[in-house]
C-alpha cells in the first residue's frame, strides 16, 4: 500500500507526547509504516566514545507510526486524511477532504 504522507509533507502529531503539535516530515519508511518528523519525538541516545567522537548523550528523533499523524492541508491549514483521486490524464493525486483542492 501506497503511504499518503511523504516527505516534506507537514503533519498533526496525534498521539504521545508531542499530541497537537505540527512538524515536518523528514523521512518515511514505508515498509515499517513509519515516519520522522522534524523537533518531534525527541529521544536520549546513549552513545560509547569512539576514537573520533566523544560519547554521552545524543538527542534524536524517533519514528512515529504512520497511522498517529495526520496529513495538514496546505491550502485550508487543517489536518485530514486525504483521498486519492485520479485525474483526467491518469495521474493519481492526493486530495483533501476538507477543501476539495490537490495536495502536492
Amino acid at each position: 500500500m501506497k503511504a499518503k504522507i511523504q516527505k516534506k509533507d507537514t503533519v498533526l502529531v496525534l498521539t504521545g507526547k508531542d499530541k497537537g503539535k505540527k512538524g515536518e516530515v523528514v523521512k518515511v519508511d514505508t515498509g515499517k509504516n513509519r515516519v520522522w518528523v522534524a523537533k518531534r519525538n525527541i529521544v536520549t541516545k546513549h552513545v560509547k566514545p569512539s576514537q573520533t567522537e566523544p560519547g554521552g548523550l545524543q538527542k534524536k528523533e524517533a519514528p512515529i507510526h504512520i497511522s498517529n499523524v495526520m496529513l495538514v492541508c496546505p491550502k485550508c491549514e487543517q489536518a485530514n486524511r486525504p483521498k486519492r483521486d485520479t485525474l483526467n490524464n491518469g495521474e493519481r493525486v492526493r486530495v483533501c477532504r476538507k477543501c476539495a483542492e490537490v495536495i502536492l
